[in-house]
Parts: structure tokens; C-alpha cells; sequence
């Protein structure tokens, strides 16, 4: 079964999103960080704080793609418990109160090597995981899990950089499916800011390259960013900002605080109302 054809949830939610004129907001949050409890309480108020797709990191302990803020959330859930298997009954938690916000597995193929490729997509795809993004797997092992994903109803997401050449981006999109991140800048997560006017540029040339939504991530924090972003592309996605918040609410014992989940919500809500006022341009619609 290919990805599109059973329910394609981020399919229908880019096509939505285009329907209202308006680009989405693509949150990251790390699977069990702080605990599998508090984790799950986050995820469940995503949706109804402005989220329209959710990306969920799987836990690592070499996260080498990513920086400070995020690294510390993954040693933080690491650190409660959590593994796969943990990370899979989140989703299925989440699936039983929400059965149409579109919902992405990101992190680094070793995890999924370790649970076993073909029981891991069987059991993402029954909890009901719409795609992954595995940033250390390329192209030239597509064999290995995005073509066995993809046959499985599951999308593979590819990542486009400032350094991706016309003849490499090629390559990446070439069984690519739901949507591209496109990393606004070089480097690790949550270290720089995203500049719209670069960005732009180069969401120009990809739009000549393929059809599929475009969402941008890396560097983007706050509302203001949000919003430039959201003025150009298709999706702002924002992890660092969010996983901060979370350790920042967390008590001198490293215990959740009375109002992390409420704190965290609260900021999500500010980058969606960023998000949803920013003027979607003509060309950022495909």
C-alpha cells in the first residue's frame, strides 16, 4: 500500500491549510520529556493551542543534528524511561482523542534499527503515525527504510538545506513524499535565526522542483519569526523554543512545575496566532 493510498492526514491538513489561504504551524516536542505523563498532557492540548501538525522526536542519546535545548530533552526522557515502545503508546494516546491532526516520528534511524525495521513500521502505522523524518538516513539508502516506509502507508519526509545543490535536491526528492523541510540555516538546531529574505530565495527553487507543501524549521523561536516564515512557506516548524519552555518548567528537583503544560500550551498559542496572521503570499500556495 503506497502513502496515499489510505487516509492521508497530511495530505488533507496541507490541503486545508490552502483552502483558508494561510500556512500551518508544524511543532516538535520530544517523546517523554520530562515523563511519558507530562508528555502525553502536551501533546493532547497541541490541536486545540494552534498546532496543525505535530512532529514527535524519538529520544536519543547522539542526537548530532541537534542542539543544546533539544539534546537535553532527549537525555531528559531518556533519563524517565522512555524508549520506542513508550514512544508508539504516545501516539496511540494521543490517536484515541484525535483521529485528524497529522502526526510525524523525527529523529535518527539507530532506535528504529534496534526495534526492528519492519516491526517498527507496522507498529507506527497501527498507532497511528502519518510519516518520519530520519535525518541520517540519505538517499542512497532508501532501500533500507524509506521505501519499505513508504510501502507500508507511511510518508518519508526529506530534508532540503541552504547547501542542498539542484543535482543533490534531485536525489532527495526523488522518493520523497508529504511534505519537505527545508533547514533555514546551517549548523544545529535552536543556535541562529532564520532569515526570511534567504529563506524566500530559496523556497523559490524548490517550488520549481516539486509540488509538495514546503515547511520550514530550524531558527525559528519566537511569533515575529513565526509569522515571516509563515508569509513564504507552507509551515513554520518550531522545536528548540518549545522543549526550553518545557526545562524551564521544571523545578529545582528537575520535577515538572504546576504550570508547565499550561506554559508551554500558552507559547504555542502565541506562535499560532504569529502564524495565522501573517498574510499568506500567492507564491507560498503552490
Amino acid at each position: 500500500m503506497s502513502a496515499g493510498a489510505a487516509l492521508d492526514r497530511i495530505h488533507e491538513r496541507f490541503m486545508a491549510l490552502r483552502a483558508e489561504g494561510r500556512a500551518g504551524l508544524v511543532t516538535f516536542v520530544t517523546a517523554g520529556d520530562p515523563d511519558f505523563e507530562t508528555s502525553s498532557e502536551i501533546l493532547a492540548g497541541l490541536p486545540q493551542a494552534g498546532a496543525d501538525l505535530i512532529e514527535i522526536g524519538m529520544p536519543f542519546s547522539d542526537p548530532m543534528a541537534d542542539g543544546p535545548a533539544i539534546q537535553a530533552s532527549s537525555l531528559r526522557a531518556l533519563g524517565a524511561g522512555q524508549n520506542m515502545a513508550k514512544t508508539l503508546d504516545l501516539v496511540r494516546r494521543f490517536r484515541a482523542v484525535d483521529a485528524t491532526t497529522p502526526l510525524v516520528l523525527m529523529g535518527y534511524y539507530n532506535p528504529i534499527y534496534r526495534y526492528g525495521n519492519l516491526t517498527f513500521l507496522d507498529d507506527a502505522k497501527s498507532a497511528g503515525v502519518d510519516g518520519l523524518i530520519i535525518v541520517d538516513l540519505p538517499p542512497e539508502e532508501d532501500s533500507e527504510l524509506c521505501l519499505p516506509a513508504r510501502d507500508a502507508g507511511l510518508h518519508f519526509i526529506r530534508l532540503a538545506t541552504p547547501t542542498t545543490d539542484e543535482a543533490r535536491l534531485a536525489k532527495v526528492l526523488t522518493n520523497s513524499s508529504g511534505f519537505i523541510y527545508y533547514v533555514s540555516i546551517t549548523g544545529i538546531t535552536g543556535t541562529r535565526s532564520a532569515r526570511p529574505g534567504d529563506v524566500g530565495e530559496r523556497i523559490a527553487a524548490l517550488r520549481v522542483a516539486t509540488e509538495l507543501p514546503i515547511a520550514v524549521g530550524f531558527g525559528i523561536k519566537t511569533p515575529d519569526q513565526a509569522a515571516a516564515i509563515a508569509r513564504i512557506a507552507d509551515a513554520a516548524v518550531v522545536g528548540s523554543a518549545l522543549v526550553e519552555r518545557i526545562g524551564d518548567g521544571l523545578d529545582a528537583e528537575r520535577r515538572p512545575g504546576a504550570n508547565l503544560v499550561a506554559e508551554t500550551l500558552s507559547l504555542v498559542k502565541q506562535l499560532a496566532a504569529g502564524v495565522r496572521g501573517a498574510r499568506h503570499s500567492e507564491a507560498a500556495t503552490g
